[in-house]
């Protein structure tokens, strides 16, 4: 009987066994080095901030491309405004029987056409103060008194005149270089400008071409931001380069003639 007792008895029920701890930093091949715990914080810490750091600077793309777009749209609807107050002036004009004379060119453009063989040395600091040191070389230039007596003395050596807005914006876009820490670097992003220019709130390349056209306040951080264009032989070639364009050759002032010119070199 106590025996047949001890068999209808229910079995005892099991203990759960209870999974190992194992102490912070330690794996099953013994403890974490102190090294490589402070290693994966360090990491942990970095990886933070960089997160946060790239969150603030999406923030400021997005805002930035916003003024950006904001500022192209205000620019072009003053260039469409400006083109058509002259188209409107010279029409008044035209009705009443007179004669509409344009404002003088704020900024010329000036290419240099001839190299640097038999050049007085006179001629050749005038070329370097304009930034002209090869040919086919151009730059833009604030239209004043000084630069038109500089130009006059070097003129066999370069053809000037003044662009339109499409010139500038191929010479920019196309050929376009920004001098960053006394470098070449080439305009492929606004960042470039931004970096150089941000100070004086020219943020983008639409900023820059705006300054440059305009002859603003900042045309001259402007312009010496931009390298000299270094452009191609004009296709088709040049006319009489020793003669004067006024006699039919090609150095001297073209006036706006110098866009079609231009545009046969980038």
């Amino acid at each position: 009987l106590p025996f047949l007792l001890i068999l209808a008895m229910p079995p005892k029920a099991k203990k759960e066994a209870k999974p190992k701890t194992q102490p912070e930093g330690a794996t099953k091949f013994g403890p974490m080095p102190e090294s490589y715990l402070k290693k994966q914080k360090t990491v942990a810490a970095l990886n933070a901030k960089l997160a946060a750091k790239a969150s603030v600077d999406a923030k400021k793309r997005k805002q930035t491309r916003s003024e950006i777009t904001k500022r192209a749209a205000k620019y072009h609807k003053e260039y469409k405004s400006t083109a058509a107050n002259l188209v409107r002036m010279r029409r008044e004009a035209k009705s009443y029987g007179n004669f509409f004379v344009e404002d003088e060119p704020k900024v010329l453009l000036v290419v240099r056409i001839r190299g640097i063989n038999a050049v007085e040395p006179r001629t050749t600091k005038i070329l370097q103060l304009l930034r002209l040191r090869q040919i086919h070389n151009a730059v833009f230039l604030r239209c004043n008194k000084a630069t038109l007596n500089m130009l006059r003395l070097v003129a066999p050596y370069v053809t000037y005149g003044s662009p339109n807005l499409k010139t500038v914006k191929d010479l920019v876009y196309k050929r376009g270089f920004g001098k960053v820490n006394k470098q070449r670097i080439p305009i492929t992003d606004n960042s470039v400008v931004e970096s150089v220019l941000g100070k004086k709130s020219l943020i983008c390349v639409e900023d820059v071409i705006h300054e440059i056209f305009t002859c603003g306040d900042n045309f001259k951080e402007a312009n010496n931001f931009l390298w000299p264009f270094k452009l191609s032989s004009p296709l088709g070639g040049l006319n009489k380069k020793r003669i004067s364009f006024i006699e039919g050759g090609d150095y001297g002032n073209r006036e706006t003639k110098i866009n079609a010119f231009v545009r046969k070199m980038i």
